[in-house]
């Protein structure tokens, strides 16, 4: 009991979480843009990897950090809109699609490494994101460390996660977004072009995807391999049902899952040898699906989602 106490009253963990916590913000919110306009992503795992590689790489070949950022995201945007051709103007089975993608943009992106990068024992690495020094802020005990010694990258999340919030219920394009993922024929009969929406919110969440990736490889290490998002695409599409398709929950659920991911790995070493270490791996997924199970009772589904829209039938 005292080990628990002294990792929770360690600023280090609450650290950890909102470092953990970053792609898992990102690639539920870019999910959840897509989900609220009427079309599910599946294609978040394949994306994530591919920007975690495409921005990685285009900083190891002399690219500036936020150019890596932007450049993941285009690369997302583009994979958006494949998968947007094929779901939105062909109509396919969401779910098909999504996986296709995924498949196809996980396979791209260890095809374009190796291709491109030589073969080493030990990966190349690059000089990543580092902690900012907030003055006034950091040198506070216990919340300056945990707080506000992070990188430039979370704060983003949180603020994509506090506007995107504010875009979905505050504004023309938020109304436009959300009727389209509730009835596109009536969103049409208010002169809402609702394909050019579930569109616009594909692309834009695809690209908040590549960028969660890119947060892999460019703040949280420095090197790219193949296996490194490690089924965070899944979490996050998990995520955006246990946030109700609300982006302040989405928040919350990714801080949630940080959270039990961090005390888990600390509490390895603490209990070594006493509990297999594969009991802590799983202890962030079983509560997980605790509390998916629990949220998923209340939550509201947008009406259209998974439905192909066809102008002109009901």
């Amino acid at each position: 009991m005292s080990t628990l106490f002294d990792i929770l009253a360690s600023a280090g963990l609450w650290a950890a979480v909102l470092r953990i916590a970053t792609p898992l913000i990102l690639g539920t919110l870019g999910a959840l843009l897509s989900e609220r306009a009427g079309v599910l992503h599946l294609g978040i795992e394949g994306i994530m990897t591919f920007g975690a590689m495409i921005g990685w790489l285009a900083v190891y070949h002399g690219a500036d950090l936020w150019t890596g950022f932007l450049v993941a995201a285009l690369a997302g945007a583009a994979f958006g809109l494949l998968h947007a051709v094929l779901t939105v103007s062909l109509g396919l089975s969401q779910h098909v699609a999504g996986l296709g993608v995924t498949l196809f943009a996980a396979s791209f992106a260890y095809y374009v490494f190796r291709m491109l990068v030589p073969v080493a024992g030990t990966p190349p690495t690059i000089v990543p994101f580092q902690p900012l020094d907030i003055p006034g802020l950091t040198a506070i005990p216990f919340f300056g460390p945990a707080f506000f010694a992070q990188t430039a990258p979370t704060y983003l999340a949180i603020l994509l996660a506090i506007a995107l919030g504010y875009l979905l219920q505050r504004t023309p394009l938020g109304l436009a977004i959300r009727m389209t993922g509730e009835n596109p024929h009536a969103a049409e009969a208010q002169g809402i072009n609702p394909v050019a929406v579930r569109y616009g919110a594909v692309i834009a969440g695809s690209a908040l995807m590549g960028m969660a990736g890119a947060f892999l490889t460019l703040s949280a290490f420095n090197s790219f391999f193949p296996t490194m998002v490690q089924g965070r695409g899944w979490i996050c599409i998990a995520l955006v049902v246990f946030a109700s398709w609300r982006p302040g929950r989405a928040l919350l659920g990714a801080l949630l899952f940080a959270f039990f991911d961090g005390v888990q790995l600390r509490l390895q070493p603490a209990l070594n040898g006493i509990v297999p270490y594969q009991l802590f791996l799983m202890i962030p997924y079983l509560m997980s699906i605790v509390a998916l199970a629990v949220m998923a009772r209340r939550a509201r589904v947008p009406q259209a989602l998974m439905q192909p829209y066809r102008r002109g039938e009901r």
